[in-house]
């Protein structure tokens, strides 16, 4: 009988409903599991073994889809009585801050029966697309232990990788889920603005950040995904006005991965990133060897997979981003002197530059990035999917990024990460999903992973799901094992 670790989230769900195994069970393994590996990964800032005890053993009958399931909380979610570090020394030691309070996805994961067993690892405030701290260690790829997890949700996809986890929630604001999965052999969604609460962290301008699931497999991203939904009392999910023909009855995400649609579906097929011309974007070729391999296996498996027409990139998207970003960065609630200069270089530089962002620039650079969104939501239109590169580089060696000089650092973040933080200016869903290995190397003898987005109109989550599952059904990215295994 394999481990409880190699099981599939699903199959832990149908264990813990049939009483083939207790939420006490479970919760036991998976902290032996941290025990033994987090201090060589640095998958999780914060766990918790007594409160996670404590509500493993109160769970005496089934209720909610997730019941039973261990996880944790991005330690940029807070969670009543659980210290939230947000990845800086300014809340470490005796600065440490404990909610009083639990975030709306922190309570709405608990009423789906979900058990924390602490806080996974995030970079300072969730800003930066890798997970290198200065209060903590590295969360590092599980593939590979000299290279990088990848960021903002990098100890959730790092701790999903080694076993730790079985699934874990992210937020997403320029990438933030998609990345580390793309890093880390994993699937993760990027959920449509509206169909999940808000934030993570800093509260973002624009509508940034989203939550989403990271997981193994495309059904256990899916499963995630409805324990992560705010339900009404009918069992639907209540939409915003524009998603309300989008509404989705309980179960139906995890249906269409589980029984994809067999229709014949028209994909398009695009390297186009918002970010051309203002920084030196270049597809490597583990990037380019995955985003085709994805292509001839849709096409293979009966889609129309299509060439889109070269998309002209907006020359206002960059200087409006970097706009939207500072200023949603001098939003971080600290201001005495001592605690500033706690923060790392790039979230100082962040503060002190987007405290000087005027009201005008910000609503120039919102409607700049408005008429962005408008234009990108109508090219993905014409689609019923389109198909980007994940990442453009493989995942990128621990110490990579420029500590010293922002400036470096921010564009050496667009240089890795394309392709990502447009899908958030949109408000579209996205799915990041593993299809391709390297070739062995002796740091990486699994090789590492390389992922490709799949993107979809506003409330498609079930189509790119469906999508998806069928890549994996012939790919079997979900019985890879990292060395760490």
């Amino acid at each position: 009988m394999s481990a409880l670790h190699d099981r599939t989230a699903v199959d832990l769900v149908i264990a813990l409903r049939d009483g083939s195994v207790t939420p006490s069970q479970l919760t036991e393994h998976y902290l032996g599991r941290i025990d033994a590996l987090n201090a060589r990964v640095g998958a999780l800032a914060t766990v918790t073994p007594e409160p996670a005890r404590e509500r493993a053993s109160g769970l005496t009958e089934p209720h909610g889809v997730l019941w039973g399931l261990p996880t944790a909380d991005k330690d940029l979610s807070n969670r009543a009585g659980v210290p939230t570090g947000y990845g800086s020394r300014v809340f470490a030691g005796e600065r440490r801050f404990v909610p009083e309070v639990s975030d709306d996805i922190v309570r709405t994961l608990d009423e789906a029966g979900i058990v924390s067993l602490g806080k996974t690892a995030a970079p300072e405030f969730g800003f930066p697309s890798y997970t290198e701290t200065l209060v903590g260690p590295p969360a590092r790829n599980p593939w590979d232990l000299d290279r990088g997890a990848g960021g903002s949700s990098g100890g959730a996809a790092a701790a999903v990788a080694s076993g730790m986890l079985p699934v874990a929630p992210g937020s997403d604001g320029g990438g933030s889920v998609r990345i580390p999965a793309a890093a880390c052999g994993l699937v993760g969604l990027k959920t449509t603005r509206g169909l999940l609460p808000g934030g993570g962290g800093v509260e973002s301008l624009g509508g940034l950040v989203t939550h989403g699931p990271i997981a193994r497999t495309t059904a256990d991203a899916a499963l995630l995904l409805e324990g992560m939904l705010p339900r009404a009392a009918d069992g639907t999910v209540p939409h915003p006005r524009t998603l309300r023909t989008t509404a989705a009855p309980a179960g139906a995400y995890l249906a269409a991965a589980q029984s994809p649609d067999p229709r014949r579906l028209r994909i398009g097929v695009s390297m186009f990133s918002a970010w051309e011309g203002a920084y030196d974007i270049r597809l490597g070729d583990d990037a380019r060897a995955a985003l085709d391999l994805a292509a001839s296996t849709l096409s293979d498996l009966g889609h129309e997979v299509v060439e889109a027409p070269r998309w002209e990139p907006d020359p206002g998207y960059a200087p409006a981003f970097r706009t939207l970003w500072m200023a949603g960065a001098s939003a971080v609630p600290i201001d005495d002197p001592e605690s500033l200069a706690l923060l790392e270089p790039l979230t100082r530089w962040l503060v002190g530059v987007g405290r000087e962002v005027t009201a005008r620039q910000v609503v120039e650079a919102v409607s700049a990035l408005a008429a962005f969104e408008r234009t990108l939501v109508g090219r993905v239109g014409g689609y019923d999917a389109v198909l980007l590169p994940g990442m453009a580089m493989t995942p990128r060696p621990i110490g990579w990024y420029d500590a010293a000089d922002p400036e470096r650092n921010f564009a050496q973040q667009c240089e890795y990460t394309p392709y990502t933080s447009m899908i958030n200016v949109a408000g579209l869903p996205a799915l990041a999903a593993p299809v391709h290995w390297t070739a062995p190397t002796a740091s990486a003898p699994g090789g590492l992973p390389m992922g490709v987005q799949l993107v979809g109109s506003p409330g498609a989550e079930r189509v790119l799901l469906g999508l998806s599952a069928e890549l994996e059904d012939v790919l079997r990215w979900g019985e890879r094992r990292p060395p760490v295994w």
